[in-house]
């Protein structure tokens, strides 16, 4: 079987507000803006910075306090390169 080389989010820089730049495990980094990403049932806690900054890295990705996550490849889309 093949070793797929997947996307995975590697470091995370909270800056302010909701915006932190990302890492990821293709050795680019991108700033993510997650105000506008954080819709639905399972991110719209998350508009709440008190809980929008209970976050952790996992293996691959970033994971909050309720459990939501995003993949790495949404983030990466959704991110600006920092230049």
């Amino acid at each position: 079987m093949e070793d797929l080389d997947l996307l995975r989010v590697v470091d995370v820089r909270h800056l302010k507000d909701y915006t932190m730049d990302i890492s990821f495990s293709n050795g680019e980094t991108k700033r993510v803006d997650f105000f506008p990403l954080l819709k639905g049932k399972m991110f719209e806690p998350l508009k709440d910075y008190k809980n929008f900054v209970q976050f952790a890295l996992t293996y691959w990705t970033l994971e909050w306090y309720n459990g939501a996550d995003f993949a790495p490849d949404y983030l990466y889309k959704n991110g600006k390169a920092i230049v």
